[in-house]
């Protein structure tokens, strides 16, 4: 990536507004409280500093005269004293407020980022480049309010710089504009590093979201049991090796030429400084200053010094946020290929034509290869339609296609005779339940797990335990510690873990959770045995009698249960019919047939 230019650093400043929205969102109330603590803040240093000078004035004053009023003096010690106590009380409501709305705000946006990713289409999770942006608005959400603190930091900083300037200018204009001269080069220094440190940021994006992976299955439950016995864990150890170690090494060299470069800017400004420090002295002993004034001068021109290197430091630093905050909205801009309806049609209840599949064809995003191609057939209503094929030969993909997952790239699927497109995308979802071979097994209770078929029904106990009885896991919960409230898995306390055939069982409540008018099982039933997978499936058909259901199984026994079957090649339709018209055939279903009996001989 190239380096970010000043021209681009304030026009990444135009990003900032939509962060202020999203702040003010987040809690009005407290972003008032935050902005309105930080602008009382920045008058008080000046106030102090004045104070004091009055304070010195008046000592000095007393030692030539002896009659000089002392209640003055000690007037000035205590409302010195209070502006300190109140600095210190507001130093620490900000910093209050600033966890808080930090704390509030992250939850807001990491909100944000799921709701819009649920928006989101499929395929557009499986591409590479979608998932860097996700990765770095996921970055976003954390640390984004200290974006807040610097800016309204900055804010109340250059209205305390305007008071410290105040005071230099009616002494000496020139003194503003030496202390500019020895602080502007370290800005531009500063500037040109964070440039660097950003590039090389984005350019690590994709092999970190690799490093993070590899901390992860080197150490992991889920990867536990193959890290041991095919004795992976020096090959993982030697990759997060070698990619941190990458990481390490161009980060130390960058980290040094910054700190030599910031060193050699830092003595110039020491310099400007001090040179001011010897005018302002040198005027005091000519006599044209007080003791106060001095000290007054000098500390202002110290503040100011100190502020106007914070300032543009921080300059940087905001420009840099305000450009990463474009990772962030980018993201927003992300919008789904599959378009909803405005007026969609209603989900037809019962179906009564059909699904057709007319040349349906689909392509995955940045590939030349067609996953399906030419799919031309029917799905009638009450139909129970399995569909067969090697792996890869697109029989996942069209069941994706089938429940509005995917859009056909080419072609189109029609339901009842209107296009699929122009029903309702939630009514859809809705009344398509499909259980896939790679399905989630949740860190949650039993309950949960089942309800994730139809959670707005996750309160609804009778159905829950109805799901289970038909998916045959409720003898399988009784069992359990916490019957239908046990957890899940081991990542937490009291969890249980279950084996691949229950945790099957329990994926498969989830297509009984709803009524949908199709019901597709993709492989679901692949851990279980011949014997248990062929008890599942002929439950699945008594309880789907009258709806329509698409199977996917590698088992024929299974598969001849279908009324009809698909035969899958290369992602094209190959052959149809029944199982003993397909065997007559003695076509590529009848081999694959006869190549899994062999199997059992």
């Amino acid at each position: 990536m190239a380096e970010v230019t000043l021209k681009e650093r304030f026009s990444a400043l135009g990003n900032l507004p939509l962060f202020f929205k999203l702040v003010w969102q987040t809690s009005p109330a407290l972003t008032i409280t935050n902005a309105v603590l930080r602008i009382v803040r920045s008058a008080i240093p000046v106030a102090i500093l004045y104070v004091g000078k009055l304070i010195i004035d008046h000592v000095v004053q007393t030692g030539h005269n002896k009659n000089a009023p002392a209640n003055y003096l000690w007037e000035l010690v205590a409302l010195e004293f209070g502006l300190a106590i109140l600095s210190d009380a507001l130093s620490r409501a900000t910093n209050l407020v600033d966890s808080l709305l930090g704390d509030l705000f992250s939850n807001y946006t990491s909100i944000k980022i799921m709701q819009h990713a649920a928006t989101l289409d499929l395929d557009q999770f499986e591409d590479s480049t979608f998932y860097d942006k996700l990765e770095r608005a996921r970055q976003q959400t954390i640390g984004r309010t200290v974006l807040l603190s610097q800016v309204l930091s900055q804010v109340q900083d250059l209205i305390t710089m305007a008071f410290w300037s105040a005071g230099l200018i009616v002494f000496n204009p020139w003194l503003i504009l030496l202390l500019f001269i020895a602080v502007l080069p370290a800005f531009i220094g500063e500037s040109y590093f964070n440039d660097q440190t950003y590039s090389l940021s984005r350019r690590q994006t994709p092999e970190r979201r690799e490093l993070d992976y590899i901390r992860y299955v080197g150490a992991s439950d889920e990867t536990a049991k193959e890290v041991k016995i095919f004795d992976l864990s020096g090959f993982f150890i030697d990759r997060f090796r070698q990619l941190s170690n990458k990481f390490f090494k161009a980060n130390k060299q960058l980290s040094i030429k910054r700190s030599l470069w910031g060193t050699g800017f830092s003595i110039l400004g020491s310099l400007g400084y001090y040179g001011a420090y010897v005018y302002i002295i040198s005027r005091t002993i000519s006599g044209n200053l007080s003791i106060g004034d001095l000290t007054f001068l000098a500390g202002s021109f110290r503040q100011l010094r100190s502020l106007l290197e914070t300032v543009l430091s921080r300059f940087t630093a905001v420009s840099q946020g305000a450009i990463y905050l474009k990772d962030f909205f980018d993201f927003f801009e992300i919008q789904p290929k599959i378009k909803l309806s405005a007026n969609g049609r209603h989900f037809p209840i019962p179906i009564k034509q059909g699904f057709v599949f007319e040349n349906v064809g689909f392509k995955y995003s940045n590939s030349e290869q067609w996953a399906n191609r030419h799919l031309s057939f029917t799905l009638h209503p009450g139909e129970k339609l399995a569909l067969v094929g090697e792996n890869g030969a697109g029989k996942t993909t069209l069941v994706k296609l089938l429940a509005r997952l995917y859009d056909p790239t080419e072609g189109r699927i029609l339901l009842d005779g209107y296009d699929l497109r122009e029903y309702d995308l939630g009514e859809v979802r809705h009344q398509v339940g499909v259980i896939f071979q790679d399905y989630q097994r949740y860190q949650m209770t039993v309950s949960q797990n089942i309800a994730v078929g139809n959670i707005t029904e996750k309160e609804n106990v009778p159905l829950i335990e109805n799901a289970a009885k038909q998916s045959l896991a409720d003898l399988l919960v009784q069992k359990l510690p916490g019957k239908y409230e046990q957890a899940l898995g081991k990542r937490f306390n009291q969890g249980v873990e279950l084996s691949g055939g229950e945790w099957q069982k329990i994926a498969l409540a989830r297509a009984y959770m709803k009524d949908a008018q199709l019901l597709i099982l993709d492989e679901p039933t692949s851990a279980l045995d011949a014997k248990a997978e062929y008890e599942v499936f002929q439950r699945f058909a008594e309880l789907t009698k009258g709806k329509t259901a698409v199977l996917i199984s590698h088992r024929f026994s299974t598969v001849r249960m279908a009324d009809r079957i698909l035969v899958l090649d290369k992602g094209e339709l190959l052959e149809e019919g029944s199982h003993n018209e397909l065997l007559n055939k003695n076509g590529h279903y009848a081999e694959l047939f006869n190549l899994q009996a062999r199997g059992y001989l």
